[in-house]
């Protein structure tokens, strides 16, 4: 508790100097995905925003395994408390990937890993060898729903021979599915969670979209264009007046009311249907008090570079690891000054309105 309360003073009253280690270190291992997803700006490849230029925008393709090992060895030296995210774009098909998970459990560091585990079967064995210690599924809605919105006619059955194959190993790590809410599987939510009520799930979340109309990076930009510069993200497939909000409101009542074997999360937890209302149809809106990420996160792009927090955030290079040590990265003069502008603008910025790590 007391920890708690030395952190939140800190973030609030001197955020240019953060005294605590951060929470994760995002880990860009690749630059490239295997799967098309419709509410993806990588996906559907527009290459305009933020968030697809943090994610595929650097090179070499794949992060050198002597990167990754200097960013274990720095975290293990310096943060031995942080956990290592894998994160993106596709971490299954980083070809160092189980060596680099011997390498950090070796050096007894926590990882997980974000997928959409279109080749977990395949990779399970080394998943579980390399000590893993949570993995993220990311579904979208039942068979057909899912394969549709991913582009991939056979990527539900895919995962689900992965998580099979997880499963069958005591050693395994534990295993969660985050859902993305979109105009595509409303309707069709409560019928997805069903498909896992049988299996030792650690939990199954729900994600409202996170987007960004062109208009609301417009306005930003009037603010803060010279500094942190907003596109318009995930937004080119995406038609939220095509989002049915009465049937979804009515989902996630119901998903809230019962009882499974496994936590159900909603990111944000929204309680009214006024609420559903304004995330999805005034996104000028702030939801949300302040970044929480910011404070608690980097990310390390294949290259070396570092950005704030994680993909979805501004394209602010904050150093390289290259040149300074984690360290230094994680308290550097362009990081300090973004925190301190972030206070001062009072915890978020306009662009920062949908982004998950407001919530």
């Amino acid at each position: 508790m007391l920890t708690k309360v030395i952190k939140a003073a800190n973030t609030r009253y001197l955020p240019g100097k953060v005294m605590f280690s951060p929470d994760w270190l995002v880990l860009g291992v690749n630059n490239i995905c295997n799967l098309h997803c419709k509410m993806c700006d990588v996906g559907v490849d527009f290459n305009q925003s933020n968030f697809f230029n943090n994610l595929v925008g650097t090179r070499p393709l794949n992060m050198p395994l002597e990167l990754l090992q200097k960013v274990m060895d720095q975290a293990a030296r310096h943060f031995p408390q942080v956990k290592l995210g894998y994160a993106f774009t596709e971490p299954l098909i980083y070809p160092k990937l189980v060596e680099s998970l011997k390498y950090a459990d070796a050096l007894g560091l926590y990882t997980s890993i974000t997928t959409n585990a279109l080749t977990l079967k395949r990779q399970a064995p080394g998943l579980i060898e390399g000590g893993l210690n949570d993995i993220f599924i990311s579904l979208d809605g039942p068979p057909e729903i899912h394969n549709e919105i991913r582009g991939h006619k056979s990527s539900f059955s895919r995962a689900m021979d992965g998580i099979d194959a997880l499963l069958a190993s005591e050693k395994r790590p534990d295993i969660s599915i985050y859902c993305v809410v979109t105009e595509w599987n409303i309707g069709h939510l409560v019928e997805f969670v069903e498909i896992f009520k049988d299996l030792p799930l650690k939990q199954i979340g729900f994600m409202h979209t996170n987007y960004t109309p062109q208009q609301v990076a417009d306005d930003h930009n009037l603010l803060y264009g010279s500094k942190y510069p907003a596109t318009a993200s995930n937004m080119e497939e995406i038609n939220l007046d095509r989002m049915d909000l009465d049937v979804l409101y009515e989902e996630m009542q119901e998903l809230k009311s019962r009882d499974f074997p496994f936590s159900i999360v909603f990111s944000p937890s929204v309680e009214t249907r006024e609420q559903l209302h304004v995330f999805y149809h005034h996104p000028e809106v702030l939801f949300g008090r302040r970044c929480n990420d910011i404070f608690r996160n980097i990310m390390i792009k294949s290259n070396g570079s570092v950005i704030p927090a994680h993909g979805r955030c501004y394209n602010l290079t904050i150093g390289n690891l290259y040149e300074e040590s984690l360290p230094e990265l994680w308290n550097s003069k362009v990081i300090a000054k973004f925190r301190q502008d972030l206070n001062k603008a009072g915890g978020l910025l306009p662009a920062c309105a949908r982004c998950c790590s407001a919530f």
